[in-house]
């Protein structure tokens, strides 16, 4: 009787509990495991392509990473479920905690957690010279710039809770990369600005096309960015072309991937013709030559 004595633990019951200790913590490092991403060097500025595989009887999965809310998608009918996230172009070198939360059809919930490295990015500098009026505007251009600010600011506001984009990102042009993202850009001999997009080297008329489906929010010019586009592609996502001579579609209106939407031009803040491609996310800038790389699988 002394094994149930007050204070004791009977030896049986002790072994049992080491091997369930066991096997939970064993079960807890798996599913931490299964959580993967790319690129696999994280990076400022940089979209992550996250993927884990979980239990058949889940039914959704949303993350949180630096800050920032996102949900999961399934592949298809299988276990994988991968979502797009992003570290923003500011974020310090340091070690950051992934939360990953996983809803059961049973309401049941798990909850995962990993620690991500984060690496500062090597961005270059260039020096570009363009007129006056876009360094030193008047009243009157000013005004101007205030009220496209305000129209961005509008736009980038009201974008659809909903993921409308599908699969991979496609290159809206084909053409050589000008200028990279990150850039630090230095107009007249002062730095005014980072370069937030990925610039290619078309002449004017090239066919622009979209870069994955979703709705058109903005078709209209403005003084920086010459004839913009901006197209909506649901939780947060937006892709951005700039500088157009031409448009091919309205504001409201659905596009597929790869569809025409504009031609190259150099309006607005250009020093000549070419396509500037930036990619937001839930407010952020994000490197589009990391995006167009992932391998987003088809659901």
């Amino acid at each position: 009787m002394r094994d149930f004595a007050i204070g004791r633990v009977p030896h049986w019951a002790t072994r049992v509990l080491l091997v369930a200790l066991l096997a939970f913590a064993a079960c807890s490092y798996s599913r931490a495991e299964s959580v993967s991403w790319q690129p696999t060097k994280l990076t400022s500025g940089s979209p992550v392509l996250f993927r884990i595989a979980a239990p058949a009887s889940t039914r959704e999965i949303s993350g949180k990473w630096l800050g920032h809310v996102f949900s999961f998608f399934r592949v298809g009918k299988t276990r994988i479920w991968c979502a797009l996230a992003g570290v923003p172009l500011q974020t310090p070198i340091g070690t950051y905690t992934l939360q990953i939360t996983e809803t059961l059809s049973s309401g049941r919930t798990l909850a995962l957690k990993r620690q991500l490295r984060v690496l500062r990015a090597s961005y270059p500098r260039i020096t570009v010279k363009v007129a006056k009026k876009f360094t030193e505007p008047n009243h009157s251009q000013l005004t101007a710039i205030a009220a496209d600010k305000s129209q961005k600011e509008k736009t980038f506001t009201e974008v659809s809770p909903d993921r409308l984009w599908s699969g991979p990102f496609a290159t809206p042009v084909s053409a050589p990369v000008s200028d990279l993202f990150g850039t630090e850009r230095v107009f007249n001999k002062e730095v005014q600005s980072r370069h937030q997009g990925l610039d290619f080297a078309v002449p004017a008329g090239t066919p622009v096309r979209a870069v994955n489906r979703g709705i058109v929010v903005l078709a209209r010019p403005m003084y920086f960015e010459g004839n913009f586009i901006v197209i909506d592609h649901g939780q947060g996502l937006l892709s951005l072309y700039l500088h157009l001579s031409e448009f091919k579609v309205k504001e409201g209106e659905q596009v597929r991937s790869g569809q025409v939407i504009g031609l190259s031009g150099g309006t607005g803040r250009a020093t000549g013709a070419h396509l500037h491609l930036a990619i937001r996310w839930q407010g952020v800038y994000l490197s589009p030559a990391v995006l167009l790389k992932l391998p987003i699988p088809v659901e």
